[in-house]
């Protein structure tokens, strides 16, 4: 990660000083602006997959579900802000978030169904820093897709493998599903998605 910054900011300076149509991603870690790593073809061509399958199923369930281009979560204490890769909203609390019209920002747990980070090399930030905050906001679901086995050992195993792992909230904590190879994925939300681990890496291996 590279700091475009150098200094401390609140939320609403972020969000005033945000690049328009900015050719690069950046999020905010406790004040601190980072640019995130550019995306390779492999990365966004797993992102491109899992909405195709994420928006076909939550169309075939009717769920008043969308997923926006850009937009952040923003926990309720301190001054972070987050873009996932994938990010599930539910429309009809939108109208209770006062970030979301003028800063396309959530805070609440019911305007947000799942969020996905496919990991890349700051993976760090998946497994440590956003699973804390996307617990404590009341995040139902979050996935970590870790196709390039970039994470840790101790989250990944040893000898480290492509993993999913699917972080689901139980009595306010997270309890972790982890998924390999031909593992049909179990996503509490979308409990009829018919999909392994393996066709999920397979659709960021280039041909």
């Amino acid at each position: 990660m590279t700091q475009a910054l150098h200094k401390i900011v609140t939320f609403e300076e972020f969000v005033a000083w945000y690049p328009e149509n900015a050719q690069r991603r950046y999020e905010l870690y406790d004040g601190v602006i980072v640019e995130m790593p550019p995306p390779t073809g492999d990365h966004e061509s797993i992102i491109g997959f899992l909405i195709g399958e994420i928006v076909m199923e939550y169309k075939r369930l009717k769920l008043p579900y969308f997923i926006p281009k850009t937009a952040f979560v923003k926990p309720l204490e301190g001054e972070s802000a987050y873009s996932p890769d994938v990010l599930l909203l539910n429309r009809p609390n939108l109208v209770n978030e006062p970030l979301w019209k003028k800063a396309s920002t959530v805070s609440q747990a019911a305007s947000i169904a799942l969020v996905v980070e496919v990991v890349s090399t700051n993976w760090r930030d998946d497994y440590l820093k956003k699973a804390a905050d996307y617990e404590a906001v009341g995040i139902p679901e979050y996935w970590i897709i870790d196709y390039a086995a970039l994470g840790g050992r101790r989250f990944i195993g040893n000898p480290k493998q492509a993993t999913i792992s699917i972080y689901s909230l139980v009595e306010d904590e997270y309890q972790v599903s982890q998924f390999r190879g031909d593992d049909g994925i179990k996503s509490p939300i979308f409990a009829e998605l018919n999909l392994t681990a393996e066709q999920i890496f397979q659709a960021g291996i280039s041909t």
